[in-house]
């Protein structure tokens, strides 16, 4: 016993940095759903779309958006989060889909929605690359 604790003594930063792995981990798997945030995969999103008529947001920036997104998204920059709700506000009544690049700051716009009373707010889990990863289309129009 003695000589692991020797060992975590002598090694203190690298089990510090496994601590913050671990809790960033842990926060992109679950911390989402403790926000009450809603995640939806790629397949669950084109359903939501093709069914529901949802709405889809992209929140990256203007280069990231004219490099490739979803058919008939609209573009609200995370910069322009405080505008969103009242930009969004005549989708109030359809599901809106909101990514970003992988999935993470999406969850801001998101919540700011969520907290404008908007009620089927859903993040697209993974983002864009998760996106392309299911190989559905993107556009650059």
């Amino acid at each position: 016993m003695d000589r692991y604790i020797e060992f975590v003594v002598n090694y203190w930063f690298l089990f510090a940095l496994l601590a913050v792995i671990l809790v960033l981990l842990g926060w992109n798997l679950l911390g989402s759903r403790f926000l009450g945030v809603k995640q939806v995969g790629p397949m669950q999103a084109t359903q939501l779309m093709n069914r529901q008529d949802a709405v889809v947001v992209d929140v990256r920036d203007k280069a990231d958006f004219s490099d490739g997104h979803i058919l008939n998204a609209l573009h609200k920059p995370l910069t322009q989060l405080q505008d969103l709700p009242r930009a969004l506000a005549k989708y109030r009544a359809r599901p809106v889909i909101i990514y970003c690049t992988n999935g993470s700051a999406s969850v801001r716009a998101c919540r700011t929605l969520l907290k404008e009373e908007f009620t089927q707010v859903y993040n697209l889990k993974g983002g864009i690359l998760a996106w392309r990863n299911a190989n559905l289309p993107l556009t650059k129009k």
